[in-house]
């Protein structure tokens, strides 16, 4: 085992504390001696963020196996409990909590010993990221560094490991093609395999959707199609096999997009049925995501060479190992293990990515191995590309006014289209996005540290070459200066804001806290930019007046390295060329944005647009304020979306399983953006195959009195424990979320029920929910991105309980879309669309099984239409409910307990 010297290991969960000693023995102790133990030798811990929070010891330190898994087994999947390391190392998984803790001790021996193996497959590169982070006092450096051998002779660096990627030709033009019927399903047939069952909805399906993909006849006329496919069509499939065909034949690409990464994952393995030749796939199959998404190469030179400190330093050095074997460098969503970044707390895996636009493009040394250069020009000749809503309406919006449009799209989970672009095409002059912008310009504050540069440092060579450049450089830097600085949230709160556009934020927070509801309880707080009065409006016009001495210089620098561009001096190569290009872009997207700002100042105190709604805010979290602001929607969204996305594309297909979210297809016109378009969409719906009637129901609970927290938690429990776990609990405030988690977490633990919980435990949502679907005793409790992106077929889940009507929240836009909307016909139908939604999550197949309870006397029957037709609606009381689940779920939960303990297939 693990000596000298010998280890122990801690387990803990909400139902109990373990140790586990080196002889095998364990035993069961209190909260006290835990802590004690841990903090006078090491353990071995799975998660220890999560250990620590079930202990209640702020920061618990140890040898984490999640850490030690990074490192011998970099970009390979894991669920991160004992069972799921267990199969992950073809292991056992533990029976019981008080194996789990000796299991630990079993996995830590076998991931060392695995390092010893001549087949370990993620050998190169190991003995030297050993040597350094031994340096750095990993904890599991000593045992690491004893069990890999040295290298006969000296492992590459990560960054000459990495391929290069290599420049193209421009893509044709695709052929015009139209797709028969009989080709499309022979496709469809192919990629559904020969032993599946014929589906006569998929088929339709298919069909319906080729149509999409005929040459358009008309400029600004696409054809569109609008798409219902129930649960258990497989319209996944269903659209994937024309998309195909069409891209095989016209040579053209087909862009598809999603709003949850979880569907963008399924995409990506789907893809594998098309292109069955990994080689190819990895050509013809690109997951392509926004630049904050990518592991970016000189920021993780600059935390490698000094720029982290402490546990962020061992975090880049574990990530500079995930990056040497990951297909794609994605951070988020990628093969990134998900728990990864959340075992070091706050130690900086956001700063390894390019979330501030500072990219030096060609200016870079890792340049021809950037992962996110190398995901961009992939797709430029990729047959389909994965990507999510915002951005392809970015890529539309840029690519339009390029003169080469996103030809062909098909927007899966259409039903978020409308809140996509929502986000997308709305404007917000915040402190926060206002200090960005500063550094983007201008570069470091004097006592920053790190390797961010302003523009006079990335355009270095323009600035030299071109006199004008350099001065319209010179003339932004000094522009910036009136934007707010660092610290200019401590200067508000002190009453002491420097520049026009801090003495604009301060005025906006005045108002904010004179005129908005509950301005002292700790929360987010707004009020509509109407009536305003004279400070606030006296403090717009200088802003506005500094915003735009700022316009001015950056849209000349644009023209200047556009000329530039055009001169091709001798040192214009292709390198040069690709950062003048990056920079054009950087200022084209923040030229716009401050045309919002200038165009959203000037409307203060002026007469109302109609088509805009606008607010002022203050954002807050638990009583500290993080963001001050004024912020800009369209009261239609779906109007930008048609001009700047639909309009230019040739074929789009809009579809989900509940895309007119219980209403009618003229909603669904309004929220796709149709209705602004000259063109009739078709439409296709197909209900879903499963037999809901038969295998579901819902159950409306009538004495859980509203804001009773200790009854609402009461409920919880009693359900959770009738189904024997394997519930979804939904919550439409965190609040509630967090006192329902802490009262009944340790009485479901104590029956063998693990309980989760988002905003609660410190692990990111994809992996809780990767979790929650390992253990069909286990439940989850979360807010709105569970009831929206769950996957979960099978045992797992087969309850899920909402505490009550998901009603949107008053909020100034909300008000406003109401009024514009029918009043309370438009809440209806948000209510509708997400009672939907919430209860999709139940029935992923065939034979799922499962009951939705809704724990709320004031559900309005007009409303239950949202379910699925023929599935039984009772009010009942929860002492009833409670019997219910029990007599129906019980046998249920008890068989999926029994599948889950057969060994899975684990790694080689």
């Amino acid at each position: 085992m693990l000596s000298p010297p010998a280890l122990s290991a801690l387990h803990a969960t909400h139902g109990g504390i373990w140790i586990a000693d080196a002889d095998g023995g364990v035993r069961t102790v209190g909260r006290g001696e835990a802590i004690a133990h841990a903090a006078e030798t090491p353990v071995v811990l799975l998660n220890a963020p999560l250990a620590a929070t079930r202990l209640g010891y702020g920061e618990l330190s140890g040898l984490d196996l999640l850490e030690l898994y990074a490192f011998v087994h970099p970009a390979r999947f894991a669920v991160p409990t004992p069972a799921g390391l267990a199969r992950a190392l073809s292991l056992p998984p533990p029976q019981d909590e008080t194996s789990a803790a000796a299991f630990l001790l079993i996995a830590a021996e076998a991931l060392l010993a695995r390092m010893e193996r001549a087949d370990w497959a993620e050998r190169e590169g190991g003995w030297t990221a050993a040597q350094t982070l031994h340096r750095l006092r990993w904890t599991w450096g000593p045992a690491v560094v004893a069990r890999i051998a040295r290298p006969e002779k000296a492992e590459r660096w990560l960054f000459s490991r990495l391929p290069e990627w290599d420049e193209s030709a421009a893509r044709p033009q695709p052929r015009p093609v139209v797709l028969g019927d009989v080709e499309t399903v022979a496709t469809l047939e192919r990629l559904v395999g020969a032993q599946a069952e014929p589906r006569q909805g998929q088929r339709d399906y298919a069909v319906a959707a080729a149509r999409a993909f005929d040459p358009r006849v008309h400029d600004d006329r696409p054809h569109v199609l609008l798409a219902e496919a129930g649960t258990g069509i497989g319209k996944t499939l269903g659209y994937l096999a024309p998309a195909a065909l069409y891209a095989a034949r016209a040579e053209g690409p087909v862009w598809i997009s999603t709003y949850t990464k979880a569907l963008q994952r399924q995409l990506d393995r789907e893809s594998a049925r098309i292109f069955t030749d990994p080689a190819e796939r990895r050509e013809k199959v690109v997951v392509r995501k926004g630049r904050e998404n990518y592991l970016c190469l000189l920021n993780l030179e600059d935390a490698l060479q000094g720029g982290f400190q402490g546990r962020a330093a061992i975090l880049a050095h574990l990530v500079a190992r995930w990056a040497a074997y990951s297909r794609d460098g994605d951070m988020v969503g990628g093969d990134l293990p998900g728990w990864l970044p959340t075992l070091f707390r706050r130690a900086g895996s956001t700063a390894l990515t390019d979330r501030r636009g500072e990219c030096v493009y060609a200016g870079c040394p890792h340049y021809r191995r950037c992962f996110i250069e190398r995901a961009a020009r992939a797709s430029e000749g990729a047959d389909i590309v994965i990507a999510n809503h915002a951005l392809v309406m970015i890529l539309a919006q840029r690519r339009r006014d390029e003169g080469r449009p996103l030809a062909r799209i098909v927007f899966d989970e259409g039903h978020h289209l409308f809140d996509a672009a929502d986000s997308t095409f709305a404007a917000a002059l915040t402190g926060q996005e206002a200090i960005e912008l500063r550094r983007w310009i201008m570069g470091p504050e004097k006592h920053a540290r790190g390797r961010r540069r302003g523009l006079a440092a990335r355009l270095s060579d323009v600035g030299s070459y071109d006199e004008a450049g350099g001065l319209a450089i010179e003339n932004a830097v000094q522009a910036a200066g009136a934007l707010p600085a660092d610290s200019w949230l401590g200067r508000m709160g002190e009453g002491l804001p420097l520049g026009p556009i801090e003495i604009l934020l301060a005025r906006v927070r005045d108002t904010v806290f004179a005129r908005a509801r509950a301005a002292d309880a700790g929360y987010g707080v707004e009020t509509e930019a109407a009536e305003l009065d004279g400070p606030l409006i006296e403090a717009a016009a200088p802003a506005a007046q500094a915003l735009e001495a700022l316009v001015g210089p950056m849209l000349r620098l644009r023209q200047r390295l556009e000329a530039v561009l055009e001169d091709g001096p001798d040192w214009l190569d292709a390198a040069a060329r690709a950062r003048i290009e990056g920079a054009i872009g950087g200022l084209t997207l923040r030229s716009r944005m401050l045309g919002g700002w200038i165009a959203l100042l000037g409307r203060l105190g002026g007469p109302v647009d109609p088509d805009f709604v606008d607010w002022l805010a203050v954002d807050r979290v638990e009583g500290r304020e993080f963001d001050i602001g004024l912020h800009r929607h369209w009261l239609d969204p779906s109007k930008p979306l048609a001009e700047t996305v639909l309009k230019s594309a040739h074929g789009v297909i809009v579809t989900s399983a509940t895309l007119r979210g219980g209403s009618d297809w003229i909603t669904a016109d309004a929220a796709i953006g149709t209705a602004h378009i000259a063109v009739v969409p078709r439409r296709f719906a197909v209900a879903s195959p499963f037999d809901y009637a038969a295998r579901s129901e819902v159950l409306v609970v009538t004495d859980v009195k509203r804001g009773d927290l200790a009854q609402l938690a009461g409920a919880y429990a009693q359900l959770i424990e009738a189904a024997g776990g394997g519930t979804l609990g939904l919550f439409t405030a965190v609040a509630r979320l967090k006192v329902v988690t802490a009262r009944i977490a340790d009485r479901l633990a104590r029956a063998g029920l693990p309980l989760y919980a988002q905003h609660v435990d410190p692990i990111d949502t994809g992996t809780l929910v990767d979790i929650f679907r390992d253990d069909p005793r286990a439940s989850l409790l979360g807010t709105d991105a569970l009831r929206d992106g769950v996957d979960v077929p099978g045992e797992s889940l087969r309850l899920v309980v909402m505490e009550g009507v998901p009603w949107p929240r008053p909020t100034v836009l909300h008000a406003a879309r109401r009024v514009a909307g029918g009043g309370s016909a438009h809440d209806d139908r948000v209510v509708r669309a997400r009672l939907a939604q919430a209860f999709g999550r139940l029935i992923r197949r065939a034979d799922d099984r499962g009951i939705f309870v809704l724990l709320s006397a004031a559900m309005p029957s007009r409303l239950l239409d949202a379910f699925p037709p023929g599935v039984a609606v009772s009010r009942v009381t929860l002492t009833q409910a409670v019997a219910r689940v029990a007599s129906r779920l019980s046998l249920d939960a008890k068989a999926g307990h029994q599948a889950a303990t057969i060994d899975a297939p684990g790694l080689p």
